[in-house]
C-alpha cells in the first residue's frame, strides 16, 4: 500500500542527505585543500630551521625529527646532514617547490629549497599518510555532527507531514462514517485552502451521484410499476382465453412462456433496485443463515415438485456450538438464495438432484448450492454474472431466463462483502455456487478496528 507520508518524508529526507552529502564532499575537498596548504606551510617553516642547522657537527645525521618528519641539506653531491629516517642518497632531485616521493616504504610530501647564502639544498620530507589521517580526522568532526543529525531530521519531518496530513486523515474518517445512504454534502469545519477544494470536489461529486440515483432508482420503479400492471392484465386475459381455446396448442403456450418471462424480468429489476447500496445499511443486521434456507427450501419446494427434483439442505443451525449467524440485509439474502436455487433448478433436468449445503470453513460460514445439471464449462464461468448474459447451452435447450439472476447474485454478494465462486459440483455433471462469509461476531470486531486504525 502506497502511502504519502512515507513517499512524502522519503523524498524530503533523500533531498537532505542528497545536499548534505554535496555539502559534505565540497566541504571536505576544500578542507584538505586548506590543511594541505596549512601542512605545506608549516614544511616551509621546518625548511628554514633545518637551513639554519650547524652542519659542523659529526652526529648531525642521527638527529630525529619523529618518525613523519624527515630531512637532508646537500652541498653539490655531498651530504652534509641529514635525519636518522632517511637514505644516504638523494630524497628527490634539486628541483625547487614541493612534490611526492616513496622511501622506507611510504609516500612522502617533499619540499626541495635552495638557500643561495650557504649553496646549499634542503630537502623535507613529510610522511602523507599521517597527514592526511590528521586532516581526515579534523574534516570528520565537523562532518559527523551533519551525519547524526540525519535520523533527527527525519523524525522531525516525519512529525511535521503527519501534522501536516491530519486534515486529510480526518477528512477520510468523516467520509468513513458518513451513512452509505446519506447523499448530504459532507461538512467539514477545517478551513484551509486545499481542503476546501477537495471538500467541494467531494460535494459536487456527492450531488452528482445523487442525482444519478434518484434517476436510476425513479425509472426502475416506474419502469417496474407501468409493466407491472398490463402484465397482470396480460395474465388474467390469458386466463379467460383458456376458455375458448385449448391451452395446449402451441401457439397458447409460446404466448404464456412470454408473459412468465416478462414477469420474471420484472420482478428481476425489482430485486436489484431493492439490494442498492442505501438499502443494505439501512437493512443490515444479524441472520440466522440456516433458518433463512430452511424457510427457502419449504416455500420453493413445490417448484421443485414440478419437475420431480430433489432438493435439500444439509448442515445444522449450530456448528461447534455456534449458531450461523451474519451481518446483511435478510431480503437482499433470500433474494440472491432464491435465484441460486431456482437457477439450479432451472437448469437441471427432471428427476435431478439440488443441494444446498452449510459449514464452517477457516472461520467463515459456507454456503454451497449445487446441482446434477447441464453444467457451465469452464470458459464461461467468468462472464456468467455479467447482466443479460445468457449461454448459448441454455437457450438451445429452451430454459427460460433473461440473464439477471446471477448478477443480482454477485451484485448482494459484493454487498456482504464476497464473492461467488463457481465450479463443478459433486455429481458427475452439474455446477457448485459457493459463498463464503464473514460471521456477525467477527465482522463487527473487524469493522470496530478499522473505524480505530482508521482513527489513528
Amino acid at each position: 500500500m502506497r502511502s504519502i507520508r512515507v513517499f512524502l518524508v522519503a523524498t524530503i529526507v533523500a533531498i537532505l542527505i542528497l545536499f548534505n552529502f554535496v555539502a559534505a564532499l565540497q566541504g571536505y575537498q576544500s578542507s584538505m585543500r586548506e590543511a594541505d596548504k596549512l601542512f605545506d606551510n608549516q614544511m616551509l617553516v621546518v625548511a628554514k630551521l633545518v637551513a639554519n642547522l650547524d652542519v659542523t657537527e659529526e652526529k648531525l645525521t642521527e638527529l630525529k625529527l619523529g618518525s613523519d618528519l624527515a630531512f637532508q641539506i646537500w652541498q653539490g653531491d655531498e651530504l652534509l646532514a641529514a635525519s636518522a629516517n632517511t637514505p644516504n642518497t638523494r630524497l628527490r632531485e634539486f628541483v625547487p617547490g614541493f612534490d611526492f616521493i616513496n622511501f622506507n616504504s611510504y609516500r612522502w610530501r617533499a619540499l626541495s629549497q635552495y638557500e643561495e647564502m650557504n649553496d646549499r639544498w634542503v630537502i623535507i620530507a613529510e610522511r602523507t599518510d599521517l597527514r592526511f589521517v590528521l586532516a581526515e580526522n579534523v574534516v570528520l568532526q565537523s562532518i559527523l555532527p551533519l551525519l547524526l543529525g540525519i535520523p533527527i531530521v527525519g523524525i522531525l519531518v516525519w512529525i511535521l507531514v503527519s501534522r501536516g496530513l491530519a486534515p486529510l486523515t480526518s477528512l477520510s474518517l468523516a467520509l468513513k462514517r458518513k451513512p452509505a445512504n446519506d447523499l448530504s454534502p459532507l461538512e467539514f469545519s477545517d478551513s484551509r485552502v486545499e481542503l476546501e477544494q477537495m471538500l467541494a470536489s467531494i460535494n459536487g461529486f456527492i450531488a452528482r451521484l445523487e442525482a444519478a440515483m434518484d434517476r436510476e432508482k425513479r425509472f426502475s420503479a416506474d419502469a417496474a410499476h407501468e409493466l407491472r400492471t398490463p402484465i397482470s392484465a396480460l395474465k388474467i386475459q390469458l386466463h379467460n382465453l383458456a376458455d375458448s381455446v385449448d391451452p395446449k396448442t402451441p401457439a397458447y403456450r409460446e404466448l404464456q412462456d412470454g408473459i412468465d418471462r416478462m414477469q420474471h424480468l420484472i420482478e428481476q429489476l425489482l430485486s436489484l433496485y431493492r439490494s442498492s447500496p442505501e438499502q443494505f445499511e439501512q437493512n443490515s443486521k444479524p441472520v440466522k443463515l440456516f433458518d433463512l434456507v430452511q424457510e427457502l427450501v419449504a416455500r420453493l419446494y413445490p417448484e421443485f415438485e414440478k419437475k420431480d427434483q430433489m432438493i435439500s439442505l444439509e448442515g445444522d443451525a449450530e456448528f461447534e456450538g455456534e449458531e450461523l449467524v451474519v451481518n446483511g440485509d435478510a431480503f437482499a439474502l433470500e433474494t440472491m438464495l432464491t435465484n441460486l436455487m431456482m437457477n439450479a433448478s432451472r437448469y437441471t433436468p427432471k428427476g435431478g438432484q439440488i443441494v444446498v449445503s452449510l459449514s464452517r470453513k477457516a472461520g467463515r460460514i459456507r454456503l454451497v448450492v449445487e446441482d446434477d445439471g447441464i453444467g457451465i464449462p469452464e470458459e464461461d464461468r467468468a462472464r456468467i454474472f455479467d447482466r443479460f448474459t445468457r449461454l448459448s447451452s441454455a437457450q438451445e435447450r429452451g430454459i427460460l431466463g433473461c440473464g439477471l439472476g446471477l448478477a443480482i447474485v454477485q451484485h448482494v454478494a459484493t454487498l456482504h462483502n464476497t464473492q461467488v465462486e463457481v465450479g463443478p459440483s459433486r455429481f458427475a455433471t452439474g455446477s457448485a455456487f459457493s459463498i463464503e462469509f464473514l460471521p456477525w461476531a467477527e465482522r463487527e470486531a473487524k469493522d470496530m478496528k478499522d473505524e480505530k486504525d482508521l482513527g489513528a
